[in-house]
């Protein structure tokens, strides 16, 4: 097989049999084309029939290039994946990934909100118009339930049970539910119920959430609402999509919820993912334990 078939088949098997997301999708398929660029201008080796020494003096070159340990790290993951796939199917003999191991370092904990900043961050939508109505329904849902960002402009109409407080979360092959506190049920009431059929461009629109041309939000519409949110609440910590995920998880392990629960609600496959949360937790404790006891 040639690079290009070799890359053809791979991004088949992801899109079709793996259903990876678009994110994940493009980050393999570019850390597999860079290596092939590589040993096209380094090595007289082909994706098919590269070595251990090839991978390794890829590795080797990404590091010498001034690499950060983080993509360092996501390429190695990238080829383990690659190369897996080429000797399941025939198409590689050998695995040459074994010898590539990741460099250690420190894990980097998320940063999250105080539950002051939350509500802060909550009541700056104001409700004089159709805008704000939909903002504060977006930040009411994505703290009560801790999905992403890509999970909450992907939800329809019919995701949402108002009745039973709960929200309806499909993720890849997986659907998850999750209850909703009564104040995003309320705002989420009032948005649905009078705000988005006005809002909506066709009577059959299927999108929960809408911009302001009546057509299903993107995720760089959220980011821009959700960055002025930021500076008008005067939050000097930096807020990302991600944020309210982070917080909502190590708000609800703060306050004694099973961390267990949590991975379900996150839809965390390993709950190694939900681990740092705990670490979280017990750094923060820590560091009010320092610049609260008079002999610490």
């Amino acid at each position: 097989m040639t690079d290009a078939q070799c890359l053809e088949a791979y991004e088949i098997y992801l899109r079709d049999v793996k259903k990876s997301s678009k994110n994940t999708l493009s980050s393999y398929l570019r850390d597999v084309r860079q290596l092939g660029a590589y040993l096209d201008g380094h090595t007289t080796a082909s994706l098919e029939d590269a070595g251990e020494e090839d991978l390794c003096g890829y590795i080797e070159h990404l590091r010498s290039d001034g690499k950060s340990i983080a993509t360092v790290s996501r390429a190695i993951a990238s080829l383990k994946n690659f190369y897996q796939y080429m000797v399941a199917n025939g198409y590689a003999g050998d695995n040459p990934t074994g010898k590539l191991v990741p460099d250690k370092t420190t894990q980097k904990l998320p940063q999250i909100l105080t539950s002051k900043e939350v509500e802060l961050l909550l009541a700056q939508p104001e409700c004089v118009d159709m805008k704000g109505y939909r903002d504060r329904a977006m930040l009411e849902l994505l703290y009560a339930t801790g999905i992403r960002v890509s999970e909450l402009i992907s939800l329809n109409i019919t995701d949402v049970n108002l009745s039973a407080g709960v929200l309806r979360c499909q993720s890849r092959e997986k659907t998850r539910v999750i209850p909703l506190y009564p104040a995003a049920v309320r705002a989420l009431t009032e948005y649905i119920n009078f705000i988005r059929p006005q809002m909506i461009a066709a009577p059959d629109e299927q999108s929960l959430f809408v911009n302001i041309g009546g057509e299903r939000m993107s995720r760089q519409g959220f980011w821009k609402i959700i960055k002025s949110y930021q500076q008008k609440a005067g939050i000097e910590k930096t807020i990302t999509p991600h944020t309210l995920r982070h917080s909502f998880a190590a708000h609800l392990l703060e306050n004694g919820a099973d961390l267990h629960a949590i991975q379900e609600m996150l839809g965390h496959a390993d709950i190694s993912s939900t681990q740092v949360y705990s670490h979280l937790v017990k750094k923060q404790l820590k560091d009010v334990y320092n610049k609260a006891h008079p002999r610490a």
